[in-house]
């Protein structure tokens, strides 16, 4: 079996084990998405593909190469949550959604850093104090991925769902900035000298560079638009910006001894934004790129789960620290949600439930991670950790956030049809008519 055919068949392994396990989740009323990570796990190295057959599951250097898909997958997440930024929502929520959002992370932060920091002080051998200010930062992410994915598979609307999907973007955007300022402290606490460069101007500049590509990359996009009619060209001048929105913020240079960098996430948010604000039909072209990114967002999340290192299991003072993460990052995401929802007067659907849905943490959390290995045994530390609660909070998560929408009453399970049936009866209604 050549390399090419061993990672299409275990490309489409994955994709159909996460589809059969999404029939069983929706028995058990659980989100496609949970059933997805679940599956990717089953296949992942750490099951069928420690077995080492080609086709039968996923190993650690078939993953390595599926990297593009994660990134390519991120980037409509985040060019579909540029949608939610329409100026006359935001005139509506825009005031609400950006206290919230950034209060609630700082909030998270705080909580978090003071409670692993006491624990630090318990166990100054097993958690350092670098490394507990670092997994505060990382607590301020969100999954954007995960809380899209369950809006879109239960078709929930109202006010929760209006605030919840711009907050979650400002989130990670204010996450980037902490975990900077957060990192920058930590290596020096290792050195004993402070960097301004890392702590404060690296930081501000991933963020105006990310905002500005995706600017300029929505311009174009409005302007390019307009020279293609069919429906086909049209949705492909779509995905066509979004990826090359995506290979630019990969990019990383130095310019006199300044890292520039992007972030792909606030480069394709910027980039939905301008486009669905400048472009009058940038609603339809949205939606088109939405059902064409369906399969993609499916390995996206099968991937994910395989990616999940289940070796944090094997050691129990990891395990230890990351409960006690996970039980101080939803206190801080939940009081943080309700207190600055009810300081910007929402209503108390979203004041209650808001913060249940910030709970999943993915790829930002897990990026984070992998940039703290560069401090050594600390950032193992903060690696191992992550890992763990990214397992936890990616399988529980999703679950909560259907729970808390059906709760505030923006999911309606009723009048939900089968594409089938519904092509079966109008085919045979054609056949009567005849």
């Amino acid at each position: 079996m050549t390399q090419t055919s061993g990672i299409l068949l275990s490309l489409s392994v994955a994709m159909l084990v996460g589809l059969l396990l999404s029939r069983l989740a929706k028995k058990v009323s659980l989100p496609a998405v949970t059933a997805y990570l679940i599956a990717g796990i089953l296949i992942g190295p750490f099951c069928l593909g420690a077995i080492g057959i080609d086709g039968i599951g996923v190993t650690v250097h078939q993953l390595e190469g599926f990297s593009i898909i994660s990134d390519v997958a991120l980037g409509f997440i985040a060019f579909a949550m540029g949608n939610e930024f329409r100026l006359a929502q935001l005139k509506k929520i825009g005031k609400q959604a950006t206290v919230i959002g950034i209060v609630q992370a700082i909030f998270t932060t705080i909580v978090v850093d003071a409670i692993l920091i006491i624990l630090h002080l318990i166990i100054p051998h097993k958690l350092s104090l670098p490394a507990a200010i670092i997994l505060g930062s990382v607590a301020t992410a969100t999954a954007p991925a995960a809380t899209l994915m369950v809006i879109k598979q239960y078709k929930a609307k109202g006010p929760l769902t209006e605030t919840l999907l711009p907050v979650v973007a400002l989130d990670d955007a204010v996450g980037l900035i902490v975990f900077a300022i957060s990192f920058g402290i930590a290596k020096s606490l290792n050195t004993g000298s402070v960097d301004i460069k890392s702590v404060v101007l690296e930081p501000l500049l991933e963020v105006v560079l990310s905002l500005a590509l995706g600017a300029i990359m929505g311009l174009l996009f409005t302007i390019c638009e307009q020279f293609f009619h069919s429906r086909s060209k049209r949705m492909a001048v779509s995905v066509t910006f979004v990826l090359m929105t995506v290979g630019f913020s990969l990019m990383s240079f130095e310019i006199g001894g300044v890292h520039i960098g992007f972030s792909s996430l606030l480069a394709c948010m910027m980039l939905g934004t301008i486009f669905c604000n400048a472009c009058d039909v940038s609603e339809e072209l949205m939606d088109r790129a939405d059902r064409w990114t369906a399969p993609i967002l499916i390995l996206f999340f099968v991937i994910s789960g395989a990616e999940l290192d289940l070796s944090v299991f094997a050691d129990v003072a990891v395990i230890a620290i990351g409960v006690v993460y996970i039980i101080s990052r939803s206190i801080g995401k939940y009081f943080g949600a309700g207190i600055s929802a009810r300081v910007t007067k929402c209503s108390p659907e979203i004041i209650k439930y808001l913060g249940i849905t910030l709970l999943p943490q993915a790829g930002v959390a897990l990026g984070m991670a992998i940039k703290a290995m560069e401090l050594g045994s600390d950032g193992a530390i903060v690696r191992n950790i992550t890992l763990f609660a990214v397992l936890v909070y990616e399988i529980v998560g999703p679950y909560l956030t259907k729970r808390a929408l059906t709760a505030a009453g923006e999911i309606k399970t009723e009048g939900r049809v089968s594409a089938r049936d519904e092509h079966i009866a109008k085919k045979k209604a054609e056949s009567a008519a005849e």
